[in-house]
């Protein structure tokens, strides 16, 4: 908690001085958004750069025997971007007075490009625009940063940037950042140890980077074990997760495009029938409306199952998930509460992929988890090759009573948490717990309340009321093919419900009913198309 709070300090020091260019220039966020981004980025280049050189260490004698390019490649192996004098966030900070720091920092992005092959023309270069004494205040202020405070500080910055990038232009805050909790809650229960990687919808590449720290932690290499494919719509958001890649080492083809309509990894085109991916991860839109469906209605590849007939991409996105993975292949993504209960031809859709074996594991996520909005959310996970003992069957976790209350409106998990329901999973797939998480985070906020072996004494899974459930295919016929978890897991013997549980139900009713009351509209609005065709024929 104290690292999230010092996080939270952070972006509202470092935004404070950024949001000084919108007061003294009259540019638009669009304008000085990228700059600013790219003087964080320079900054935590050198961060890395600098930690991969202790790491190497040697006498100083023996560094300077070395060759340039023998010292480049041992500080890329280490995972770091190889930084030259002339791009040195330090050595900007020392120009003399007098000096043009706009001209000196285009120079830095551009000579940093020039050794960096993976981050070709994704830098800004357009700081001789703005004053030197701005410039040098912001360089100031971004020495404050404290990189060492978490696997994806730079990712978290920018979109928190982001948001506030587009709430000082009336957008409503931008899309908003998959907590870094629930990104790692995703890693270790899809397990990616090696493979292909897939995010469609990938934002700053915080999958990612999870990933690759879970692969670091049990002692690989992540750029040997990963392979990363990644697609945004955005140009500029394409430039930052490949800035974001960068920074941590590692080599990711991020494509620009939209994923509904362009589809440039081929990615349900694999072996057998099957998709070309070992994992995917995401947090996608929700229930995003005027899709053009017309489009996708052809492509049975991705959409073996078809269109949902309401207004809603929920289940465009869930099959594209899916349709991804190759025979083995394990999936794991964020989704909005309404799509596990969502009537009509959505729930036709979601029929199939339960009757098919698809779905592995359901999550109940609490409220305020994201920082920008206040609904509960679920985690979906499919695997494609189930241990036998799985097979037709489904794993059920109610965690929505599992958090750590940071802020007023912010929630997390403490690392003890979070190892917890991961090692619930594993119990279920008949795996060893593995603890390397709360082992390399310890937290102040961890109690022993969730020890694995306080509620699973004897180490193995079993059903608990009011937390887990395993539920076959035909007790899910029976509750009309939800993926709630509420629905089966119950409450715990002798509890009662509590004023904050009453409120999470609410809040996930107020949602579903908001889902009906639009699929209703849609169904009125086709009823009465319907009718006036009907009537223009007569």
């Amino acid at each position: 908690m104290a690292d999230f709070k010092k996080i939270e300090q952070l972006e509202k020091q470092l935004w404070s001085a950024a949001d000084s260019l919108r007061a003294n220039t009259g540019l638009t966020s669009q304008e000085y958004s990228r700059p600013i981004l790219g003087l964080i980025f320079l900054r935590y280049a050198e961060y890395r750069f600098n930690l991969a050189k202790e790491k190497l260490g040697g006498s100083s004698r023996r560094r300077a025997a070395a060759s340039k390019d023998s010292i480049k490649a041992r500080i890329q192996a280490e995972g770091a971007m190889y930084v030259p004098d002339e791009a040195l966030y330090s050595n900007l900070l020392e120009l003399p007075e007098g000096a043009n720091i706009g001209l000196n920092v285009n120079e830095a992005m551009k000579a940093l490009e020039a050794e960096n092959e993976s981050i070709k023309d994704a830098l800004p270069k357009t700081y001789t625009r703005f004053d030197n004494d701005i410039l040098k205040g912001l360089l100031k202020n971004f020495t404050a940063i404290d990189f060492s405070l978490g696997s994806d500080v730079f990712g978290r910055i920018y979109e928190y940037f982001l948001n506030e990038f587009a709430k000082s232009e009336g957008q409503g805050g931008g899309e908003f950042f998959t907590p870094s909790t629930l990104v790692r809650l995703i890693t270790e229960i899809i397990e990616p140890f090696h493979g292909k990687i897939l995010d469609p919808a990938c934002g700053s590449g915080g999958m990612f980077v999870s990933s690759a720290s879970f692969v670091e932690e049990h002692n690989r290499s992540a750029s040997d074990e990963l392979s990363i494919f990644g697609q945004e719509k955005t140009g500029d958001t394409v430039r930052l997760s490949k800035m974001n890649l960068a920074v941590h080492g590692l080599q990711g083809d991020i494509r620009e495009g939209n994923s509904y309509y362009e589809d440039p990894f081929h990615l349900a085109q694999g072996d057998g029938g099957h998709g070309q991916f070992d994992f995917v991860m995401a947090n996608p839109p929700f229930n995003v409306n005027e899709i053009q469906k017309e489009r996708l209605e052809g492509d049975k590849q991705r959409f073996p199952h078809g269109m949902p007939r309401n207004d809603n991409g929920n289940y465009i996105w869930i099959q594209m998930f899916y349709s991804a993975l190759n025979k083995s292949g394990r999936a794991g993504f964020v989704m909005a509460n309404s799509a596990s209960d969502a009537r009509q031809s959505e729930l036709e859709i979601r029929q199939k992929m339960i009757e098919q074996d698809a779905v592995d594991v359901m999550i109940a996520v609490s409220s305020n988890f994201f920082y920008t909005v206040t609904l509960p959310c679920t985690l979906w996970f499919f695997d494609k090759m189930k241990n036998h003992e799985n097979k037709g069957k489904v794993l059920f976790i109610d965690a929505r009573h599992i958090f750590r209350q940071v802020t007023r409106a912010v929630r997390d998990y403490t690392s003890e948490q979070l190892d917890f329901i991961a090692n619930i999973v594993r119990l279920y797939r008949g795996e060893q717990p593995d603890h390397t998480y709360l082992e390399n985070y310890p937290d102040e906020g961890n109690t022993s309340e969730w020890k694995l072996d306080k509620h699973f004494p004897d180490g193995k899974y079993q059903d608990i009321a009011g937390l887990c459930k395993v539920a076959t295919v035909a007790e899910i016929k029976e509750q009309g093919y939800s993926l709630n978890p509420g629905r089966y897991v119950g409450v715990a013997q002798g509890e009662e419900e509590h004023d904050e549980d009453f409120a999470l139900k609410l809040e996930s009713l107020q949602e579903e009913l908001e889902q009906l009351n639009k699929e209703s509209r849609d169904l009125e609005r086709d009823i009465a198309n319907n009718v006036s065709n009907v009537l223009r024929l007569m």
